[in-house]
């Protein structure tokens, strides 16, 4: 397929003793992306890491910083969320973005949860749905369906019963970030879009041979999608183009890769299975993802960019990106005007 949607991944690290420089550089970074004409922009969630712990927020001051970019999540846990009170605040951003909100959500007990758990459910963590229905009680009051059962005026108040503000066309724009064939059928069944990305989780009797396991798996999510061949799917691996790197960068680049490859080998921890990592000139990298199972299924990408990089190096992957991968493959940057 010719590639028709390009975008890019963030964690936007920062320095624990002085965090306002990370932010902004991450901010910058979203503003670049929208300049170069990619048309999406996204934001990994960490907790209790140096790392976006409230993508949300950074979302709305990107809002004010940029015009055009669609702003996403890949992905945001909701077992660390009330499904209610973060439909308010991706509505409320979402407006303030125009529209532009794509929310990336997975379910699943938090990451570390023993370790948490009595700070985050003191009271009802062993209770606490952490299954795909999290999902649905999200994507339901972004429907607008009703989250109280009470609407009407109390002395000077006027309340709702549905989630306000109500952003229209938001529901239609969750992503459901899956690793399992499970996750992807399941995804495909409930009508919402697929993120795929460099970790996967096969099944027994699937091997390791990555490429042909994420094909497999959105195929599995199209046939199970009232859509069919049309339900969207963003397909999201490593990729470090070097067209205007310096030695010193791909030195830098190339070592990362290489310390990243052997858990590739194997499964890792609860039998999860890791792309490699894609690094090369946009015309090495072009060659190298025609040929990828997985990425012949798609039409939309969201590359990730690298672990604990800096700013510099964001700028020339990104533009590499832009400049030379993405028309390499099809693409074409969206122009300021939109």
């Amino acid at each position: 397929m010719t590639l028709r949607r390009l975008g890019f991944l963030t964690l936007g690290l920062f320095d624990p003793a002085d965090p306002a420089p990370g932010h902004e550089s991450l901010l910058q970074v979203i503003e670049l992306g929208e300049q170069l004409g990619f048309d999406s922009a996204w934001l990994r969630h960490r907790h209790l890491q140096h790392g976006v712990s409230s993508p949300i927020a950074i979302l709305a001051a990107a809002s004010q910083r940029t015009s055009r970019i669609e702003l996403g999540t890949a992905v945001t846990p909701l077992g660390w969320e009330n499904p209610l009170r973060l439909a308010e605040d991706l509505a409320t951003v979402d407006i303030l973005t125009g529209g532009r909100i794509n929310p990336g959500v997975s379910v699943g007990p938090p990451m570390n949860f023993d370790s948490v758990r009595d700070a985050l459910y003191p009271d009802t963590a062993d209770i606490e749905d952490f299954s795909y229905e999290r999902v649905l009680r999200l994507v339901r009051f972004l429907r607008g369906e009703r989250a109280s059962t009470f609407e009407g005026t109390r002395g000077i108040e006027v309340f709702s019963s549905i989630v306000q503000p109500h952003s229209p066309g938001l529901s239609d724009r969750v992503w459901y970030g899956g690793a399992s064939l499970r996750s992807a059928v399941w995804a495909g069944r409930e009508g919402l879009n697929f993120l795929t990305s460099s970790v996967l989780k096969p099944e027994p009797e699937d091997g390791l041979d990555f490429a042909r396991i994420q094909q497999q798996q959105i195929r599995a999510y199209r046939a199970a999608h009232p859509l069919g061949s049309k339900a969207r799917v963003s397909q999201g691996l490593v990729v470090i183009p070097t067209d205007s790197a310096t030695s010193e960068q791909k030195a830098k680049y190339s070592a990362y890769v290489e310390a990243r490859l052997p858990r590739t080998r194997e499964l890792q921890g609860p039998g999860m299975l890791f792309s490699p990592d894609l690094i090369g000139t946009s015309s090495q990298l072009a060659e190298q993802l025609s040929a990828h199972a997985g990425y012949q299924e798609v039409d939309e990408v969201v590359f990730a960019l690298p672990f604990s990089f800096e700013h510099e190096d964001y700028v020339q992957i990104l533009t590499d990106m832009a400049q030379h991968l993405g028309p390499a493959l099809g693409w074409s940057p969206v122009s300021a005007s939109g």
